[in-house]
């Protein structure tokens, strides 16, 4: 965490992002740098002493003119910004309230674009899932099971990592006489209260975006028997 707050505080300023982002593309002298973002000497010299620091930037000598230095990036100082990755987790599994929507879209967009084992589940299961939920997954080459509603007390087991997708199911899970506690929440409207495409239009993308934020953070454990992850 130190680490990362000290090279945000290195990428703090304009001049040293811009020193930043013309190195990802390719090595640089300092005094090529400085003729590029139009700095003098002695602030290209202190910016790169910065970023130095940070450990953003390294300096070495050219094999051509020994006299001269080259700047180059430390990609994975960049990539150390991302947050850390979540416990190990067997299976990642979707709640919301009656698993008629968001849940069962979360999951679909997770088994497509992820992989590996995913489930969903509500707090207070409708009969089926909600036509226009299955009609957006169809939309977007997604596949849902209208029946396919679940109680979280038939799903969750120990070792999932359980994200709950509204807020009531986040709230009724809240407590500290719930079975199931979720890991994160994710406060996405409820569709079926507007009841349009629109809406649940809406609720897709903002799923997808979570789940390619999230994605990358979560370390797959070794599927237990147990429920189905479908």
């Amino acid at each position: 965490m130190q680490m990362r707050a000290r090279v945000h505080a290195a990428l703090g300023d304009p001049a040293r992002l811009a020193i930043v982002d013309a190195l990802v593309l390719g090595d640089a002298s300092p005094g090529e740098m400085g003729q590029r973002l139009g700095l003098p000497t002695n602030l290209v010299a202190h910016h790169v002493k910065v970023l130095q620091d940070a450990g953003l930037v390294t300096r070495t000598r050219s094999e051509g003119d020994r006299r001269r230095a080259y700047l180059r990036l430390v990609p994975e100082v960049l990539a150390a910004l991302a947050p850390p990755a979540l416990d190990e987790a067997d299976r990642v599994v979707f709640v919301c309230t009656h698993n008629s929507a968001r849940s069962q879209l979360a999951a679909a967009l997770w088994r497509d674009r992820v992989g590996g084992a995913v489930a969903s589940a509500g707090t207070h299961p409708a009969p089926r899932v909600h036509p226009r939920a299955v009609r957006v997954a169809h939309r977007h080459g997604l596949t849902l099971d209208p029946a396919g509603t679940a109680h979280v007390g038939d799903v969750v087991h120990d070792g999932d990592l359980v994200i709950a997708v509204c807020d009531n199911a986040h709230e009724d899970l809240a407590g500290p006489d719930a079975s199931v506690h979720p890991r994160l929440h994710w406060s996405v409207p409820d569709p079926v209260r507007v009841d349009t495409d629109a809406a649940f239009e809406a609720a897709y993308t903002d799923l997808a975006d979570r789940i390619n934020r999230l994605a990358p953070a979560v370390v797959p454990g070794t599927p237990k028997a147990g429920p189905s992850s479908s």
